[in-house]
């Protein structure tokens, strides 16, 4: 959990890092976990979760800043594909502006929209005391 800690702060994903006993029970209670790693040294990965059937809900792919762009995203998603080839919907969500990361999923074949179906997105934050 250490290197998955240095990645997140690398990347300045802070809201991942106040509490790390739930981080742990968050990859605890993932799907589907797959790292990419050079010797012993964590390069990134890819976080999981669905019902193994209609959908993969991809929580988290995150590569070390001085590792992108060298086709580890790509690869780690290639390997979710193969692992869960009958899934019907593969989601994920990333900030609208991010224009790196949006570049990257359409790169990889990703859509904006749900194939021309109407559709809208709703979040319920719920403050954590």
């Amino acid at each position: 959990m250490d290197q998955v800690v240095e990645i997140y702060k690398e990347n300045q994903w802070t809201s991942y890092l106040g509490d790390q006993e739930r981080l742990k029970k968050a990859f605890e209670n993932s799907l589907y976990i797959l790292g990419a790693f050079d010797g012993d040294k964590l390069l990134g990965f890819v976080r999981c979760l669905g019902d193994t059937e209609f959908i993969l809900y991809v929580q988290d792919l995150i590569v070390r800043p001085a590792y992108q762009r060298q086709g580890l995203g790509r690869q780690l998603m290639k390997k979710v594909s193969a692992a869960y080839p009958h899934v019907r919907q593969f989601i994920l969500i990333t900030d609208k502006n991010d224009e790196k990361s949006n570049g990257f999923y359409k790169a990889i074949g990703m859509t904006e929209d749900l194939f021309g179906f109407p559709c809208s997105t709703y979040f319920r934050k719920q403050e954590i005391e």
